[in-house]
């Protein structure tokens, strides 16, 4: 191996990150190969994230989850889903600990293609509807379009949910080359369909097309293939954008809540929950997906010069809104909730352009923040990048380890629901709480009474875990052991509920998440210095904001007008019915 991996530096061929192995070389060979790789690595990082042998900007691949909990990935100690192949990437490359989403899709969405937060373009209110006129406000420079400025061939797969009531609000007129996924929210993994206000309606598209002949395949296996695709017909001359948006693992229609394989749900005999079993084997699916989206990028010989960021677009409703059997445990709250189980985003990032990898990060880092992040990685000015923009770069920060820029982390504001939550360094203030309090406990790991011992084998012979042992990347187990040790949340001394926050009777809540991650001991009596100055944080912020941009439905979208499909109807003359609805007989 260690010849191999010299010829392949000598050819040109070695992977940047074979810097990374921990093995015991003689002396003299060791030094010289190792400072070698290291200067790439310096070189690497003053060049933004380039590949310092070709100068040619990454590769990003973002893989958004949906509605994906906390505990549902084997990284953060859980042993109940098998998640080997993000597993695998999670522990060589940095896991983000104090990384944080918004509590519900169209917020978390709209922060990371603006860099904003959104009470500052009007998304910080519930989720955009497929029959309301409106979308992501078209004054908003997004991502993909910053990227495009950049020489980037930029494609989304899957979910949008950013608006579709005019074409100009969807992907292929806002930055992205191609688009194969659906316009809408949700919608059920076989037959592509989503139920929303009492309307059906089927929603599955190439670019502006509906997808008909796509109709009974599973939408994860159509998102994989598609994905693959990409990547595997992509000119490596320029940089790619994949952006794989997941219908996984979101609740779909009432009729069939949890579509998955049965093949799939069979292998998982030993959750006992039923419902659980299929949330279980939605994500199976959704962890294989990425073991084949790795496996092409490494036949295109891609690997060197990508970076890999997976995050959840929130935490997961383990009840309520959407309830899909996630588990959060052991934070509190669910989706759509400003407590840390809908807001503390399951993430990580992965790249032979990072150094001090293999690692678990507490730096703190919002979703807004991979604007910044990203287009300086890409080899961006981030000085040239608007001043109005909430998101900051942690390219840097990443790769040293060093506290990031970010002092503060504003959840969100919601001044219809009377909800805001705001976090300034180890302190988190809270008031207001949604559906009347009905979610704001603590929701355990649903399924076996006992799980089963955490399978490392299976992680190390993962598609992802036999790429990577290849070029000797692959931690040892007992690496693996600690980092996933050292990702797991211990509830701390604040679980005794000494002091129990209500918000529902107005009370304003503050918790110390360095000693009390999981929010039992409310503060603010204590504290009532902190408490009003984030208040006043909180004050300043809210007079910044723009009004939330929700719209009543618009009739003329219901898809009985459109042969059953979600349509844009703001592109159309209205259906004959509304046209002749108040002419006389």
């Amino acid at each position: 191996m260690l010849h191999m991996a010299w010829s392949r530096m000598l050819s040109g061929s070695s992977p940047v990150w074979w810097h990374r192995r921990s093995c015991t070389f003689y002396t003299t060979l060791s030094f010289i190969i190792l400072n070698h790789l290291s200067t790439q690595v310096v070189q690497a990082s003053e060049n933004g994230g380039s590949n310092s042998s070709t100068g040619q900007p990454p590769n990003i691949i973002f893989i958004l989850a949906d509605d994906l909990g906390w505990n549902d990935v084997g990284f953060h100690g859980s042993s109940q889903i098998p998640t080997p192949n993000l597993d695998a990437l999670a522990y060589t490359g940095i896991i983000l600990n104090g990384y944080y989403v918004n509590p519900i899709c169209t917020p978390s969405r709209s922060a990371l293609m603006t860099g904003k937060y959104p009470i500052h373009t009007g998304m910080q209110h519930t989720v955009l509807y497929a029959m309301e006129p409106r979308g992501l406000p078209l004054t908003e420079k997004l991502l993909p379009e910053y990227l495009k400025d950049l020489g980037y061939t930029n494609h989304i797969v899957g979910k949008w949910h950013l608006g579709h009531y005019k074409l100009r609000y969807t992907p292929l007129q806002r930055g992205f080359d191609s688009h194969t996924g659906f316009w809408t929210g949700h919608h059920h993994m076989n037959d592509h369909t989503a139920v929303e206000h009492g309307h059906w309606g089927l929603d599955m598209r190439r670019g502006y097309d509906v997808a008909y002949d796509l109709h009974g395949k599973y939408t994860t296996h159509v998102l994989s293939s598609e994905s693959v695709r990409l990547v595997e017909n992509h000119n490596t001359s320029e940089p790619l954008f994949l952006y794989v948006s997941h219908a996984a693992v979101h609740s779909a229609n009432p009729y069939d809540f949890l579509p998955a394989p049965d093949s799939t749900v069979m292998e998982l005999g030993k959750i006992e929950n039923y419902a659980r079993r299929k949330y279980a084997a939605m994500m199976v699916e959704l962890d294989r997906s990425v073991g084949s989206l790795f496996e092409a990028l490494d036949a295109r010989g891609m690997l060197e010069n990508t970076i890999i960021v997976f995050s959840t677009d929130n935490g997961g409703p383990a009840d309520g809104f959407n309830s899909n059997a996630a588990s959060n445990w052991p934070l509190r709250g669910v989706k759509n909730t400003l407590w840390e189980g809908g807001v503390r985003g399951a993430g990580f990032i992965w790249s032979p352009l990072l150094s001090n990898v293999r690692r678990v990060s507490h730096q703190t880092m919002q979703v807004a923040d991979w604007l910044p992040t990203l287009y300086e990685a890409a080899g961006g000015n981030v000085s040239a990048l608007p001043d109005e923009l909430d998101g900051i770069s942690v390219w840097n920060e990443l790769s040293s380890g060093e506290p990031t820029g970010r002092t503060e982390i504003l959840h969100n504001i919601d001044d219809i629901w009377g909800s805001a939550a705001l976090r300034m360094g180890k302190w988190k203030l809270l008031k207001g709480s949604h559906y009347n309090g009905s979610w704001d406990g603590w929701y355990g790991p649903s399924g076996t009474r006992e799980e089963s011992a955490y399978q490392i084998d299976d992680v190390m012979n993962s598609p992802v875990g036999r790429i990577l042992a290849t070029y000797d990347d692959m931690p040892s187990k007992e690496q693996i052991v600690y980092l996933r040790r050292a990702a797991t949340v211990a509830c701390g001394d604040g679980a005794s509920m000494a002091n129990e926050c209500k918000a529902m009777e107005g009370m304003v809540c503050l918790f110390d998440l360095e000693s009390d991650p999981c929010e039992y001991n409310n503060l603010a009596d204590e504290h009532p210095d902190i408490v009003q100055s984030l208040l006043a944080r909180l004050e300043a912020y809210n007079s910044t904001a723009v009004p939330p941009g929700n719209l009543e439905d618009d009739p003329r979208g219901e898809p009985q007008y459109w042969n059953y499909t979600w349509h844009n109807f703001g592109d159309e003359l209205e259906p004959e019915v509304f046209r002749f609805e108040y002419e006389e007989p």
